[in-house]
């Protein structure tokens, strides 16, 4: 465990977004979007196989064996980091996402000051999007803790996995993660209307169903802040309009155009003087020429209603750069937002044994239970880690 803590601290060190690790081969870093080999260290196959067995909890190995994959999310040395663990050909691999060490302020992630805005609203869709690893976590992370410090409120996420561990301010804040507290997003969403939420954060809208769901929801009266992926605003609404049957697309349509506030589009591109990528957003309100175009299925037009859009304060990628970026003098870097630190919940997770039978009690986030499994060798004789 030791050397996987070094690895990390490393990577915080360098500024760096993620790393690689897999049997045989050299540490893989990736900072500023480029990929970078570290020669110098290697890792043998029964040290990824020993780390497997320390940090996934018995539920977690058991997803490891049904699909050959896990995701989860844990806390080292007061850095808080998403994991990804693999099958491939040589063996076990590692993904690992570095997170913030507390909930970033939108300051912090070089964002846009009207976004505070969202905190404000009391009802209806914001959607976060953009591709994989372009920050929509820690965005939503980032709005989160705006209501937080801002307004007495309930909310309530659903996570695959959590990433951050919230600390209730001036919110109360309750956490379920997929496969943990809750079987799927759809019963998630259905449950949470029966929790008293006044703020609801869905992970991803993957699924047509999670996507309706979430439609319910916003339109019931709640605040609903959910991430897709897409890369532009008319995609987004595309996919989220043309999910379902041709026979409900329209009732869908008129839901998104009553609910949606806000359509954030993000990625991260270099700052060559800063050294390291910021975001650039692209930012559409559900204005009335927006619900208009969303009503009439003229989504090609969506692109037009964010140019004109400015004094509604939206923008395009391009004048987000010309009327944002470019005229900011300095810029929080990675170091400075990866940075280890104690601020964020240190509350133990409490696993129920109504659920399994386990003993009762308060368990760490990590467990080191693990169970054994035929003719695998992470699943069998523990590897002595460094």
């Amino acid at each position: 465990m030791n050397k996987f803590s070094k690895v990390i601290v490393a990577a915080v060190q360098e500024g760096c977004s993620d790393v690689h690790i897999t049997g045989g081969h050299p540490v893989v870093y990736r900072k500023n979007g480029q990929i970078q080999f570290d020669n110098s260290g290697r890792w043998t196959h029964g040290e990824i196989d020993g780390l497997v067995k320390k940090v996934l909890t018995a539920r977690q190995m058991q997803t490891l064996r049904n699909r050959w994959s896990v995701d989860m999310a844990m806390t080292i040395r007061h850095l808080r980091i998403r994991v990804n663990v693999f099958n491939t050909t040589r063996g076990l691999s590692i993904a690992v996402r570095l997170l913030p060490g507390t909930v970033p302020t939108t300051e912090k992630l070089n964002l846009h000051s009207s976004l505070k805005q969202v905190a404000e609203l009391r009802s209806g869709l914001v959607l976060i999007c953009g591709a994989t690893g372009s920050g929509k976590s820690t965005t939503i992370a980032a709005l989160v803790d705006e209501i937080n410090r801002n307004r007495a409120a309930h909310i309530v996420t659903l996570e695959d996995p959590v990433e951050y561990r919230y600390v209730s301010r001036k919110s109360f804040i309750e956490q379920r993660e997929l496969g943990a507290h809750m079987p799927s997003f759809e019963q998630g969403l259905v449950d949470v209307l029966r929790e008293d939420p006044d703020v609801i954060v869905v992970g991803e809208l993957r699924e047509p169903e999670v996507m309706r769901l979430t439609l319910n929801a916003a339109e019931s009266g709640h605040l609903v802040i959910a991430t897709l992926h897409a890369t532009h605003a008319e995609d987004a609404l595309y996919r989220l309009c043309n999910s379902f049957p041709v026979e409900a697309q329209e009732e869908i349509r008129h839901q998104v155009a009553s609910t949606l506030q806000w359509l954030v589009v993000q990625q991260l591109v270099i700052k060559e003087d800063a050294g390291f990528r910021v975001p650039v957003l692209s930012i559409l309100k559900g204005s009335q020429s927006v619900k208009g175009i969303l009503r009439e299925n003229k989504l090609p037009q969506i692109e037009s209603a964010i140019q004109m859009g400015k004094n509604d304060g939206m923008f395009t990628a391009e004048r987000y750069i010309r009327d944002y970026l470019s005229k900011v003098s300095s810029f929080a870097s990675p170091q400075e937002i990866f940075k280890p630190s104690a601020e964020s919940s240190q509350e133990e997770v409490y696993h129920s044994p109504l659920f399994d039978g386990e003993p009762a009690g308060p368990r760490p986030v990590q467990s080191r239970n693990s169970e054994p499994a035929r003719g695998s060798s992470v699943f069998g004789a523990q590897a002595n880690l460094d």
